[in-house]
């Protein structure tokens, strides 16, 4: 269930100031202003940040034709993967460690550790269901010029756009099996359309950059969390598994629309789409803050257990920190959105990894 527009942060004020100060921010970005990193741990920094040598290697020789073949090999169907009396497994654990990290929440037993793994799972579905929102407008506005040009780039992006339609739908259903059977209402920042709405007023280049770092954010988390956990239901993992087979095609899809976006465009103009993707990012921070409010409260609803302020505020402060990792960190520090960033030339790349060790 969704709340009214100003529900994406607990306090609506949080979204005025954010509207209100970030464009006459000084760069590296107006996220600086939003965020209060934690210490940096520099072997752990080390760890998730690739080196100069792995961005090189991955500079790509992407195609739309080769898009198009990859995408007729990867496709799939709803009901495939969601066949008649499906259901979910909740003796499992839904989302993987690395990404919920509930294991390390504090002051929770084994059972209300799962309880909360539940949780984080509706959240995640939940959030991409409402990215991919924004997602479909941007590239249908983004083919609509080039309807007379390349047959084979508007294929590529007409068919990007019908995927992304395809997993709201996925997501939706996956959504409706959650919450038929998890039993407690587990509410959700929103509405999508305002989020939309907020994400899509910004430079063009700047909300490619923001997709960009979804998709390949969506490959991270199968790749390197999901696909070899044993503990995962393994409906949740199938659901990740495709949806990340159709991501990895989008995501070099939008790696020639940023190189598309930017061509012709001076360093400053460059520099000032940087500086709006770091406003969608304190945007969206904001929004897992709130979330992670959202989440705490059906934790308490569905365990019958009301935390202490203290226990609340350390348990919100830790899952805070897993939700940003598992939604801004892991797509920052991604190699190949870092390498897209190199490409961009000055110091794109420069000023996203002053604040990429917050979100680790």
């Amino acid at each position: 269930m969704q709340r009214g527009p100003t529900s994406l942060h607990a306090r609506p004020e949080h979204v005025e100031n954010e509207r209100g100060s970030a464009r006459g921010a000084a760069r590296p970005g107006c996220l600086c202003r939003f965020v209060r990193p934690p210490r940096p741990d520099p072997l752990r920094s080390s760890r998730l940040r690739p080196s100069p040598k792995e961005i090189e290697m991955y500079h790509h020789n992407f195609t739309y034709g080769a898009v198009l073949d990859a995408s007729a090999r990867a496709a799939w169907r709803i009901e495939d993967i969601l066949p008649p009396g499906a259901k979910l497994d909740f003796n499992c654990d839904f989302m993987p460690e690395a990404l919920a990290r509930t294991d390390a929440a504090p002051g929770v037993d084994s059972n209300e550790r799962r309880i909360l793994n539940h949780i984080r799972g509706h959240e995640y579905l939940s959030i991409f269901g409402l990215v991919e929102e924004f997602i479909l407008p941007f590239v249908l506005d983004h083919a609509r010029p080039q309807l007379d040009g390349d047959d084979l780039r508007v294929r590529a992006l007409l068919g990007f756009a019908g995927e992304e339609a395809k997993h709201i739908q996925l997501f939706r259903q996956f959504h409706a099996l959650f919450t038929a059977s998890f039993g407690t209402p587990c509410e959700m920042i929103g509405p999508a359309q305002a989020i939309a709405a907020e994400i899509l007023r910004h430079d063009v280049l700047a909300v490619a950059l923001l997709i960009l770092h979804i998709e390949w954010m969506s490959q991270r988390h199968y790749l390197e969390s999901i696909r070899d956990d044993a503990g995962v239901d393994p409906l949740f993992k199938s659901l990740l598994k495709h949806h990340w087979m159709e991501e990895a095609q989008h995501a070099r899809l939008d790696t020639l629309m940023v190189e598309a976006l930017a061509a012709g465009r001076n360093a400053e103009s460059i520099a000032r789409a940087v500086d709006e993707y770091l406003e969608m990012g304190a945007f969206l921070d904001g929004g897992l803050a709130s979330q992670t409010r959202l989440n705490l409260d059906a934790f308490e609803a569905a365990t019958g257990r009301a935390l202490d302020p203290d226990h609340r505020a350390t348990l919100q402060a830790q899952q805070h920190q897993a939700l940003r990792w598992s939604y801004i960190g892991s797509g920052m520090t991604h190699p190949k959105f870092q390498a897209s960033l190199a490409a961009l030339g000055g110091a794109a790349q420069t000023h996203i990894n002053q604040v990429a060790p917050a979100f680790y």
